[in-house]
């Protein structure tokens, strides 16, 4: 029998690839009336508080960013082409990694629920079930549906409950985004951080960079890993 009872993980930058803003941010730039600049430093700006749903539906956040850029509000259509636009943007950013399907459908066979905690706006949601992850994963704990960003309990909370696991018999996996490797270790779940060389460019948030704990460099390394018992939390 497996040492977990359920891997949970990150999304963007583990599952994924690093990201890094593409050129389609251009057309919501564009679509929303202000200059590329300012719209990244408004988004960099506000990041958490868009992940927690503070601004509304997609379009009402866009307006909301519109305004903070400068840019005289946008009409509804713009904001319709503008949320179009940006979910067309994230998409091209997200590549998911070579070994996140096998990785998945590895530890599925192995017993194992899997799930996603993640950060993220209302884009994600709407990507995922395009995504040939989606069928590998048993649950999803969407910060901008829950309000609440990583470390927060509430949302590896959520995770756990929709898998019906006690933390404890989970791992959890991530690049260290919004210090989420301690939040997870808080909470008494095995945090492993997902070093892969592509990260050293990763747009990131408030990254868990005093985490000294457990590593793997490739997504494929968790399979061998689930078979041992659980590593002691701190």
């Amino acid at each position: 029998m497996p040492a977990y009872s359920a891997v949970l993980f990150d999304f963007f930058g583990t599952l994924t690839y690093s990201v890094r803003r593409g050129p389609l941010h251009a057309a919501v730039a564009q679509a929303l009336g202000c200059d590329v600049t300012s719209l990244f430093a408004v988004l960099d700006q506000s990041f958490y508080a868009r992940a927690r749903g503070a601004y509304g539906s997609a379009e009402a956040t866009l307006r909301w960013v519109c305004e903070q850029a400068g840019a005289s509000p946008a009409a509804a259509r713009a904001l319709r082409v503008a949320a179009d636009f940006r979910l067309a943007a994230i998409s091209a950013d997200t590549r998911l990694r070579a070994d996140a399907v096998s990785t998945l459908h590895a530890l599925r066979q192995r017993g194992l629920g899997t799930a996603v905690v993640s950060d993220c706006t209302h884009e994600l949601p709407a990507l995922m079930p395009h995504l040939p992850v989606a069928p590998l994963l048993d649950a999803h704990a969407y910060s901008v549906e829950i309000g609440y960003c990583k470390p927060a309990p509430e949302i590896y909370l959520a995770a756990c409950a929709r898998l019906g696991v006690a933390p404890e018999q989970c791992l959890y996996v991530g690049d260290g985004g919004s210090h989420e490797l301690t939040g997870a270790a808080e909470l008494g779940m095995t945090a492993v951080r997902l070093d892969a060389p592509d990260l050293a460019s990763h747009l990131v948030f408030n990254a868990d960079r005093q985490w000294s704990g457990p590593s793997v460099t490739a997504l494929s390394e968790l399979t061998d890993l689930v078979g041992r018992a659980p590593i002691p939390v701190g």
